[in-house]
């Protein structure tokens, strides 16, 4: 019979499967070498985060983020000890991948609804309070001599919110990790003295709930730091200082997109000249994007309370990643006029806020 003697391969058979073609097959290699390569670096990165969530636990830092913990952590490693060459890559991919993820999950922590409730009042404190910020940190920048990148950082930290925003305008200018660990170390000092000084500052003022939640919501720099200040007002000065200070992550999209039109302005003394950066970044829509989903409710509760709760690990990740490619001689070398500028910054946007609470509430 012909058929017995036809010779049949393996690779033939119906029931067998077929080999990778030799590309594929590299590419396979490549991409489990490459994840590989990530290793040593994230656990490190994660080691070092879980230490700044652990020293929450001792008195007097719980009133700080586990992001603010983690750059300080990774600072100081990074500074004590000598990074190992094989955790570069994944320190890279936590300070670069991870925080780009972790900004546009921020969405799901806004709606439309939240902000239709501010109503006029409470969207014009806050977009008001913000970019006049901004505009003039940068232009007293310019006057102090401070570097324009960190100018910008500090900007962005000082009128959205704090190191979050400062993590989301690196991610689109690409500033040193000194000018990121300064713009952090700027924020959380002055974020801190509004925390403590507004409520003691309410009754000498005589505000009512609704202006001091205003004010909070429109002025102190990081959201933990708003709530904290919010809660010492009473409910209601704490539910308007939420939704105001959330309007103004909100403003974070906009902003970053006025930030790539400036980008050659604020790119470091030295850096190389490359491809110009989108001017919405691919993490940026997706920001916008999940807030939209976020707005319709399409979004599964348990897949939206566990997006949310990782949120802030991612950052804390990232930010731990930005300390350890930090040198404190270099850090030192940029002196204390970016102290005064995040100074001045705050001055303004507590004045600005305050005199928007009054007039509008």
């Amino acid at each position: 019979m012909a058929f017995l003697n036809h010779s049949v391969s393996p690779a033939s058979l119906p029931d067998h499967p077929a080999a990778d073609p030799p590309a594929k097959a590299q590419d396979k290699l490549q991409a489990a070498a490459g994840l590989a390569g990530l290793l040593p670096g994230l656990l490190l990165v994660g080691a070092l985060a879980a230490v700044g969530y652990a020293l929450r636990a001792l008195p007097g830092l719980g009133l700080f983020s586990p992001m603010i913990l983690g750059i300080v952590v990774g600072m100081g490693f990074a500074n004590l000890a000598s990074l190992p060459a094989s955790a570069m890559a994944g320190v890279r991919f936590a300070a670069k991948t991870l925080l780009r993820l972790a900004v546009a999950l921020l969405g799901l922590q806004i709606t439309l609804a939240q902000v239709a409730s501010l109503g006029f009042s409470g969207f014009a404190i806050a977009a008001a309070a913000l970019f006049s910020t901004f505009f003039v940190t940068l232009w007293l920048g310019d006057r102090l001599g401070v570097a324009r990148s960190l100018s910008a950082l500090i900007a962005a930290g000082s009128s959205i919110c704090g190191a979050s925003a400062i993590a989301a305008a690196d991610a689109q200018i690409h500033a040193r990790d000194e000018d990121v660990a300064y713009a952090v170390s700027c924020v959380t000092i002055f974020g801190t003295l509004l925390m403590f000084g507004f409520p003691l500052a309410m009754p000498a003022l005589g505000l009512d709930a609704t202006q001091f939640g205003a004010w909070s919501g429109a002025a102190i720099h990081e959201v933990a730091q708003v709530v904290g200040a919010g809660v010492q007002g009473g409910e209601e000065a704490l539910t308007i200082a939420v939704v105001i200070k959330l309007c103004r992550v909100l403003m974070l999209a906009p902003l970053l997109i006025v930030m790539g039109l400036m980008a050659s302005r604020f790119r470091p003394e030295g850096a190389a000249t490359g491809t110009k950066p989108p001017l919405v970044p691919a993490f940026l829509i997706g920001f916008v994007v999940i807030m939209l989903a976020n707005s319709a409710g399409v979004v599964p509760v348990v897949a939206h309370d566990g997006l949310v709760a990782l949120t802030p690990v991612l950052l804390t990740l990232a930010l731990t990643a930005l300390g350890l490619g930090t040198n404190f001689r270099k850090l030192r070398a940029l002196g204390p006029k970016p102290l005064i500028l995040g100074a001045a910054a705050t001055v303004w946007i507590s004045g600005v806020s305050l005199a928007l609470a009054l007039l509008l509430f």
